[in-house]
Order: C-alpha cells, then sequence, then structure tokens
C-alpha cells in the first residue's frame, strides 16, 4: 500500500490545458472482474484493469482465497478461477488497504462459503462502518466479529449452505447491493434485492455476462427488484474495462475552470448510472461533447472533450446523487468557480466515504478563498463568476485520493499555489495522475 510517510505537493497555473487524454480503467469494473473471474471455471483475461492499489488489494485477497491471478502486461491481467463454491480458507489476513468496495464486496462473497476472514485496513478504512453489510449478511447466516460500531478489523465466518434473503436496501448504496448479489452465488435459491434508487449497476451487467441467472424487473415508482439464482455456474469471460468516469472527472473539470484549455478524454464508461457528473456539469453551462460512441463488453463508452466554460450555480436534485456520488468533491470545485450559487442536498454518504468529504471540501475550499457554507446533508456554494480563487492554502486531504486530486485541480485556476499535505493516496485509484495533468499543462498530453 501506499506509503506512510506523507508527500505533499503543489499546483498552479502554467496556462491552457490541451491534449488528449486517457484516464485508468474504471475501479468499479476492475473489482468486479477480478471477483468474477475467480468465481469462474477456466481461464478469463481482462485488459485495461485499473492497477491502482485498491483493485491490487482485491488481486491480493482473491488469490489469497485460491484463484490464479497473473499480470501478463500494462493493464492485462489472466485470471484462473476456483468456481464457485471453491474459495479456500485464506492462511492470514485480507488486507484492504483504503478500499472500501474491496471488502464491503469480498464481505458477500465470504458470506456464503465456509471459512472465515479477517479483514483489515489502513487508518482511513478502519474508520469506514461496515454495519450496512454485516446487516444483510447476518441474515443469510453468516457471523461477525467486527471491532467497535462494525468496522475494521472484523471477521466473517461464513456458512454453506446460507439462507437465500431478500432485502430491500434502507439506502441508496451498489456495495450493499453487490455484497447480497455475491452472497446470493454460492446460496440456493433466489437472493433479491429490492432497491427503490437506482444505484450503478455493473454487478448486475457482469454477473450476466459470466452466466448468472439474474433477472431484473422495474415496479411502481422506479423500485428495482433484482433476483440472483444461486448455485450459480459462472464461465470464464474476455474483458475490456472503459475508463473510469470518476476518474475523467477531474480532467475534464480541471479543463472547464482554466482559461483558454482543451481536452479529450478517452474510452470513457459511459454507464447512465454512472454520468450524472456530466450531466450536472452540462446543466451549469459546460461545453461537453461526445465522439466515438460504442459499447465495449457490454458497457457503453464514448469520448469526451472539454472545452473552458463560463460555468453558472445550479440546485442539484438530490436523487442525482447515486450516479455522482463519487465525483461531488470535483464538482465542488466546479461550482466555487462558477457565476451564482450552488445548491447540494442528499449527500449524507459523503460523511462516510474515505472521509468526510462534505467537511473536508468545505475547509479546504474556504482556505483557498471559495465561498461555501457547509449543512448537514450538502454544500451551497457561491462561485467567483470564473475568476481565480485566492489559493495560498496547505489542504489537508486525509488520505483520501479525491480530496487530494480535486484541489490540484483546483490549483489550475487560483492566484497562489495550493498545497496538498500528501498525494500518495492518489495511487489508490489513478497512479498517474501527476503526471497526466503535468502533460496537459505543457500541452503534449497523450
Amino acid at each position: 500500500m501506499y506509503s506512510a510517510l506523507p508527500r505533499p505537493a503543489s499546483f498552479a497555473p502554467r496556462g491552457p490545458l490541451r491534449g488528449s487524454v486517457r484516464v485508468p480503467g474504471d475501479k468499479s469494473i476492475s473489482h468486479r472482474s477480478l471477483m468474477l473471474s475467480a468465481l469462474a471455471i477456466g481461464e478469463s483475461r481482462v485488459s485495461g484493469l485499473l492497477e491502482g492499489e485498491d483493485v491490487l488489494a482485491t488481486a491480493a485477497a482473491m488469490r489469497a482465497m485460491g484463484a490464479s491471478i497473473e499480470r501478463s502486461g500494462e493493464g492485462e491481467w489472466r485470471i484462473h478461477g476456483v468456481g464457485v463454491g471453491g474459495l479456500l480458507q485464506p492462511q492470514n489476513a485480507l488486507d484492504m488497504g483504503n478500499s472500501g468496495t474491496s471488502t464491503r464486496l469480498l464481505m458477500g462473497l465470504v458470506a456464503s462459503h465456509a471459512i472465515s476472514a479477517t479483514f483489515v485496513g489502513d487508518a482511513s478504512l478502519s474508520k469506514r462502518p461496515m454495519g450496512r453489510v454485516i446487516d444483510p449478511l447476518s441474515l443469510t447466516g453468516a457471523a461477525f466479529n467486527a471491532s467497535p460500531g462494525g468496522r475494521l478489523p472484523l471477521m466473517v465466518r461464513g456458512i454453506c449452505p446460507a439462507i437465500p434473503i431478500s432485502y430491500r436496501l434502507p439506502v441508496a448504496s451498489a456495495q450493499v447491493k453487490s455484497a447480497v448479489l455475491l452472497a446470493g452465488l454460492n446460496t440456493p435459491g433466489i437472493t433479491e434485492v429490492i432497491e427503490p434508487v437506482p444505484t450503478r449497476d455493473h454487478s448486475e451487467r457482469m454477473l450476466a455476462g459470466f452466466g448468472a441467472e439474474l433477472s431484473i424487473e422495474t415496479g411502481a415508482q422506479g423500485v428495482r427488484h433484482i433476483r440472483l439464482h444461486g448455485e450459480a455456474e459462472l464461465k470464464p469471460q474476455t474483458i475490456e474495462v472503459p475508463g473510469d468516469p470518476s476518474s475523467a472527472a477531474f480532467p475534464i473539470v480541471a479543463a472547464l475552470i482554466t482559461p483558454g484549455s482543451e481536452v479529450t478524454v478517452t474510452h470513457v464508461g459511459m454507464n447512465p448510472t454512472r454520468t450524472g457528473i456530466f450531466k450536472m456539469l452540462e446543466a451549469m453551462g459546460a461545453d461537453l461533447t461526445y465522439s466515438n460512441e460504442r459499447v465495449v463488453g457490454g458497457e457503453p463508452v464514448a469520448d469526451i472533450t472539454a472545452r473552458h466554460s463560463a460555468l453558472k450555480g445550479i440546485e442539484v436534485p438530490p436523487d442525482v446523487a447515486p450516479s455522482m456520488i463519487d465525483e461531488f468533491p470535483v464538482f465542488f470545485v466546479a461550482a466555487s468557480m462558477a457565476e451564482g450559487r450552488t445548491i447540494t442536498s442528499g449527500l449524507d454518504e459523503l460523511r462516510v466515504k474515505e472521509s468526510d468529504r462534505l467537511a473536508l471540501m468545505a475547509a479546504g475550499l474556504t482556505a483557498i478563498g471559495a465561498t461555501v457554507d457547509e449543512c448537514e446533508d450538502g454544500l451551497i456554494i457561491d462561485g467567483s463568476g470564473g475568476a481565480p480563487l485566492p489559493g495560498g492554502a496547505t489542504i489537508a486531504s486525509a488520505l483520501d485520493h479525491r480530496i487530494a486530486m480535486s484541489f490540484a485541480v483546483a490549483g489550475q485556476n487560483v492566484r497562489e499555489a495550493v498545497t496538498v499535505d500528501d498525494v500518495s493516496p492518489i495511487a489508490t485509484s489513478f497512479p498517474h495522475f501527476e503526471n497526466l495533468l503535468g502533460a496537459m499543462q505543457d500541452g503534449g498530453a497523450v
């Protein structure tokens, strides 16, 4: 995992951002491709895999439970699976580093296998609540021994056969949905997740692609009923991972707020459950164009060109939140440089991410001269009208990769450099972010 020693870095404007860039593979799809490939019998091949530390934690955990996972080239991986029901007892604790996705989804996998696993993580992950996953998985018969507050370190004692459950999500969470469905893979009968508010659907798409028997019905008021027939037999696949829209948001916002900029981000995943950030930026007046639209491995993909734009403040509908929950930190940066007021609400989930992202973004933006009111479930931001913010502050990233990258982006339109106290956590999701930003500043991004 990343170094325990902080690595500060400063970010300041160097003129327009230019060029064409490709961001790392989608983190959500990367995690799931490794997990499901490890449960198929035979060899799966994955290209474009995000090789950040979060995904590598998933790879290490699946190896520890019996799968053969080998890197054959940059972003190229081969996985020989053990079959559903074939996970082996790990000999040591599974170190999840900073990855909440790895932890919650793997808890689901372990829950319906006759093995036990101890999950540990870094200081940031160890503060994140796991109760929202423990509650439904306990209904399957799995047992949990967690640290106070339902946090890591924790032990999962799986059970086989597990009990199929029907679970209505109390909060919009793709991680909870996915954990329950993954537990259902090795559970006889039908496991059902009832989803009142749609969340990213990568798990459903990929489970179907691997051959699981899965059905989705949309009822009154858009409530989705997802049913998985257990004791599945997964077939190996060849997967091409599209670029992560969450990662794409950073160079896109950087181009929008930096005068004279034009940047194209290629091969971006355009799954409709993930494109809220682009829709809200367009609502603010962002000049975004989409080209080379296609479908890759069941996921829509496009190239996105972003040009410097005169953004205007908006009120973000709360029901958009699930489709851009990870992108709000950099969206707040865009709002801080728009004309007028931007209002967000319904963002309670941001308080239990890698950090309290509402509090950190409010404090950091205020420190560099933005006008921000922090509310219980959102931020109200009065923008600069496109003018550079004063900058000149050092920002606490709190081991959160998206906080660190957001203030690197903010540093593209300030009067004095913005310093991030520790950029090393960026490696969890976007290992070459600083190099990519530098290439855009030099106008030679490729």
